[in-house]
């Protein structure tokens, strides 16, 4: 349609074979150019309001009448569309509003893309029909509109999380920081180098049935071996010529080895430690007196060897504590150095919503910060759909937990697909939807989009990374709490770093028995549990606070939760780079700088 000139005028009157008086009615032809219509919508106009005053003659007195009653409509028109607008603003925003929305702002669009807005309007600028866009219609083609189902309730959004303050403060740095760019490379998750350092026959790829043990068995072939397994790292280590029994009486000094367990079903303390020896030392246990010891750390399950006498057969005095040993680093086959640009490696744990409500915003957050710093890597540990959040418990979802979490893995994907980066998931064990048991198989996700795939990596709870000739070690469970509640220290280093040395010496989950929330499997544990080697980097999240630590070379990286309740958590991010080795083949971490930052 064209916009009105006096010819097409003519012609649509001429059309409906209505009689004009004058020429000069034509010339009321800028009333219609200023309400914006065209000449057959004019024509219509006036045959409706015609029609309802018989025998209206169009004179320029009549034109002007409908002209003024015509503006009149029109503002009640707009004044109707502008308060069902703001109403629907006003409300929480759920699938349906939003796709109300959509419809009228698809229809502002289309009118406007035909029009010229008046001159000082405030109006958005105009597009075209062909690629209409709005700040709204972008929102609904965002990851907010999966992350908002009309199924949650509330739906209303935290407001302590909203109010939070220090977004984006830096909270722990850790390296070279000083001007470092904490962006991808040119071309995130290009090129970049991601699997697990073990092969598929010693890594946990699917789930498994779990909790068929009996406990004879479990100590016997299991623990057993393990004291055995450690014991001798013990004594390569420190030249240790033979473990002497337990229970045997001797008037010289001797070095005995076993695990440190406690006399009751108490907490552990420095009156009630006993020494759990293996079959070859005789298996039996035998109370600890430590009070000779300047410096110990220990928890239950703790694999030690120590020096002392033994006089009675019935309680070691010890005089020294051999602790564990690490394991080496690895060393990859071929190293290709890419000097100009490191990895860029972000690191968030859940849960990624509040502790009030259901929605994903801190999510959605952290996917704005992933499409605004583009890191090569994103490392997400759960929980996605938390067992222990408010709503959850109490049951008022009306939706399967199963549904909430594709939709919350869609959301990430597709959020992050214009950034191009690598996407690691591992599991946790509050996530509702899956089997809550330790080592925790990996998710599997059904009905995924296949063009996404090879960007995503689905790992199990522990395992050990291999990106770019880089270890990463990651678990979801918090060793850190569970240990830092069972271990006792007659010395005044770190607490954390003590309790990170042992993690890394005794192999990931080394507390014995685990705390009550923990399902062991002990089986599969020791298949698919063990620490294979000293990580470069290892991730370890913790209700804690969060830190960064270099402890026996590797850097520890504890990067807090994302949401703490019902305010903002922090998240972490690393810049990794491997260097090729110096001629003194002293190694260099390949972690050149890390940060915590909050949300």
């Amino acid at each position: 349609m064209s916009v009105v000139t006096a010819e097409s005028l003519k012609s649509e009157l001429d059309m409906f074979d209505i009689a004009y008086e004058s020429d000069i009615v034509l010339d009321k032809i800028e009333q219609c150019i200023c309400n914006r219509i065209h000449a057959d919508e004019m024509v219509l106009e006036w045959v409706a309001y015609s029609s309802t005053k018989k025998g209206l003659n169009l004179t320029v007195e009549t034109l002007e009448r409908f002209e003024h009653e015509f503006q009149i409509l029109s503002k009640r028109s707009k004044s109707k569309q502008s308060s069902r607008r703001e109403e629907t603003l006003g409300r929480t925003r759920d699938i349906h509003t939003l796709q109300e929305m959509k419809v009228e702002e698809e229809e502002d669009n289309l009118l406007d893309s035909y029009s010229t807005p008046a001159k000082g309007s405030q109006k958005r600028a105009l597009t075209t029909p062909e690629q209409p866009q709005s700040k709204r219609s972008a929102l609904l083609a965002s990851p907010g509109l999966l992350l908002s189902p009309a199924s949650f309730s509330p739906l209303t959004p935290s407001q302590k999380y909203s109010q939070r303050g220090g977004k984006g403060e830096v909270v722990v740095s850790f390296g070279l920081v000083q001007g470092t760019r904490w962006m991808g490379r040119s071309s995130p998750g290009i090129g970049v180098q991601l699997e697990l350092l073990e092969g598929p026959e010693v890594t946990l790829t699917s789930s498994y049935k779990f909790m068929f043990q009996r406990l004879r068995d479990i100590h016997n072939a299991v623990l057993t071996d393990k004291i055995e397994e450690l014991g001798e790292s013990l004594k390569s280590h420190f030249h240790i010529d033979e473990f002497s029994p337990v229970s045997l009486p001797a008037q010289d000094a001797i070095t005995v080895l076993g695990q440190i367990c406690c006399d009751s079903n108490g907490k552990l303390n420095a009156h009630s430690v006993l020494l759990e020896a293996g079959p070859e030392q005789g298996g039996q246990q035998i109370p600890v007196d430590l009070s000779e010891l300047k410096e110990y750390s220990l928890f239950p399950g703790q694999v030690v060897a120590m020096d002392g006498m033994n006089t009675t057969g019935r309680k070691l005095v010890a005089s020294k504590l051999h602790e564990g040993v690490p394991l080496p680093f690895y060393t990859p086959v071929k190293l290709e150095v890419d000097e100009t640009e490191p990895l860029n490696v972000l690191v968030a744990c859940g849960p990624f919503t509040p502790s009030d409500t259901l929605t994903y915003d801190p999510l959605l957050d952290l996917i704005n910060v992933i499409t605004r710093d583009r890191p090569d890597v994103c490392l997400l540990l759960g929980p996605f759909v938390d067992s222990k959040h408010e709503q959850i418990e109490k049951a008022q979802v009306t939706e399967t937990f199963e549904a909430i979490f594709s939709r919350c893995i869609e959301s990430i994907v597709d959020g992050t697909k214009s950034v191009g980066c690598r996407l690691v998931f591992v599991p946790s064990q509050r996530d509702i939807h899956h089997p809550f048991v330790y080592p925790q198989p990996p998710f599997t996700l059904t009905n995924f989009n296949k063009d996404h795939a090879q960007r995503v990596t689905l790992v199990p709870d522990p395992c050990t990374l291999l990106i770019d000739g880089v270890t990463f070690g990651l678990t979801s469970t918090d060793i850190l709490f569970h240990m830092g509640a069972e271990e006792i220290s007659g010395a005044g280093s770190d607490r954390f770093s003590r309790i990170l040395k042992h993690i890394l010496t005794q192999r990931y989950y080394p507390l014995y028995p685990p705390v009550e929330e923990v399902n062991m499997d002990y089986e599969k544990f020791q298949s698919y549990g063990q620490m294979p080697l000293t990580p470069d980097v290892l991730i370890i999240p913790s209700e804690l606070r969060y830190f960064i630590k270099d402890v026996l070379g590797c850097v520890c990286v504890n990067p807090g939760r994302l949401t703490k309740g019902q305010v903002g958590g922090t998240y972490g991010r690393l810049l990794i780079q491997r260097s090729a080795p110096s001629e003194e083949e002293k190694r260099v971490s390949p972690c050149l700088a890390a940060q915590v930052v909050k949300i």
